[in-house]
């Protein structure tokens, strides 16, 4: 996300890491350069002026002076005022109430927040083991209550039908009463979005608000809007006593303004982060994480979670145990490896968490062009035999122009992919002797409830 500002701050943060003797001068000099990258994020001014502030205050006091290593002690100091700008810790949602939590969603047309329904449903029924109930509550705008229906059924949740001639607190009541007698642990209202910000849609949120009294109201907000976001967000928080903020579409190229404007403004923290369009692209927000990232220090934890997510433990194992009694790795296997590949986001969201040099270091390979051959190889093994995918010694000539017709490739696509595949058979091969194993045991002994 916010690849400009990123851009401008890493160069200033490798230059800084340099600096053996910090002055008056460098900092004023650092400072401006600070300034103009986060003015030209779309950052508001008054969050700008602040944090500017607080970054001078403490570059020039002992904290820097003092010590040994001044340029990333000065480093040290951006990257905390950032994360502090962003929130404090991260936020998780409170969910302490007599079943069922009633969160309550707003936010502007467009800004993803039916998505986000279905997405948080989701989070809330993996992640915090809790039934779900969804509804819509937007009467206005077409489809709405059937998109919302077709999110929550590909996410697994209960979902409260209503029509477009109900009213917006008839449907909220309605469905808190379903959600007690059925049972659920969480409610979630999906209200209507307008536009823009007018009155009738403040007094009809702030009436279904008072209806149902909500543990938690979320205001959801498109992290593309920039400097606008902030003008959003002072009217629901002077409208509804908001509890948190979602931040969408951080996947984008989002200037990332809003990131660090919009808990400044609200006083509000940033609870989650949209970071795909999957129902599964729904991140809790951590301010240190996200300003590690800002600055191209990269965010090693996140690639963790991504892998761990992906990998499929058991498949992994079995591919293990197959290796190790003398199976060879085959097309099968190597079709299991790219689609856990895509299950961790793909080769370009694995970059973004990357430390910017590294990102730097790859930068001649074009990581959008290698998910779309990740996704060709897939179609090539797709137009293979189950006999040519469990011995692709087979594969000569004559079945090398069947596969690429298949896959709609030329045959050197083919060659190319066979070469790939011979060298991760080869691979393989070396962690036959029980290598896999241990490193498999490694990777389960990381994973939460894993041991």
């Amino acid at each position: 996300m916010a690849s400009a500002l990123t851009d401008k701050l890493s160069r200033l943060v490798k230059t800084l890491s340099g600096q053996a003797r910090i002055t008056e001068s460098n900092v004023a000099d650092m400072l401006r350069e600070v300034r103009m990258a986060l003015l030209e994020a779309d950052v508001a001014l008054p969050v700008v002026r602040d944090f500017i502030a607080r970054v001078k205050e403490k570059a020039l006091g002992q904290e820097v002076i003092g010590s040994l290593q001044p340029g990333q002690a000065l480093v040290g100091i951006v990257n905390q005022e950032l994360a502090a700008t962003m929130g404090d810790g991260v936020s998780d949602l409170n969910l302490a109430a007599q079943p069922p939590a009633v969160i309550l969603m707003a936010g502007l047309q467009g800004a993803g927040k039916t998505t986000t329904v279905g997405k948080l449903a989701k989070y809330l029924k993996e992640q915090k083991k809790k039934k779900v109930l969804t509804v819509s509550a937007d009467v206005y705008r077409p489809a709405a209550i059937g998109q919302l229906q077709t999110v929550t059924a590909q996410v697994g949740a209960d979902f409260f039908p209503t029509l477009p001639t109900d009213k917006p607190v008839d449907i909220a009541l309605a469905a808190l009463d379903y959600a007690k007698k059925h049972h659920h642990d969480v409610l979630i209202i999906d209200t209507a979005g307008r536009l823009g910000i007018d009155e009738a849609m403040m007094l009809e949120i702030t009436a279904v608000h008072a209806a149902v009294n909500p543990i938690e109201t979320l205001f959801v907000v498109d992290a593309m809007l920039g400097q606008d976001a902030v003008n959003t967000a002072k009217a629901f928080n002077d409208a509804l006593p908001l509890t948190g903020v979602v931040l969408t579409k951080l996947d984008g190229d989002a200037r990332g303004g809003a990131a660090l404007s919009v808990r400044h403004i609200t006083g509000k923290p940033i609870k989650f982060a949209g970071v795909s369009e999957k129902l599964d692209g729904l991140e809790a927000f951590d301010p240190t994480r996200m300003a590690n990232r800002i600055l191209g220090m990269g965010d090693i934890l996140a690639l963790v979670e991504s892998a761990q997510k992906g990998m499929d433990v058991a498949a992994a194992q079995d591919l293990a145990q197959k290796l190790k009694v003398g199976g060879k790795f085959d097309m099968n296997d190597f079709q299991l490896q790219l689609s856990q590949m895509k299950k961790m986001g793909g080769m370009a969201n694995l970059m973004d968490k990357l430390p910017a040099q590294l990102q730097q270091a790859a930068n001649g390979a074009n990581m959008g062009q290698a998910d779309k051959q990740v996704r060709r190889m897939e179609g090539m093994i797709n137009s293979m035999t189950p006999l040519e995918r469990a011995k692709p010694d087979l594969i000569k000539a004559s079945r090398k122009r069947r596969i690429a017709a298949g896959a709609g490739v030329q045959i050197q696509e083919v060659n190319r992919m066979l070469a790939q595949f011979d060298q991760m058979q080869t691979m393989m091969k070396k962690l036959k002797g029980g290598g896999m194993m241990k490193m498999l045991r490694g990777m389960k002994g990381m994973m939460p409830g894993k041991r």
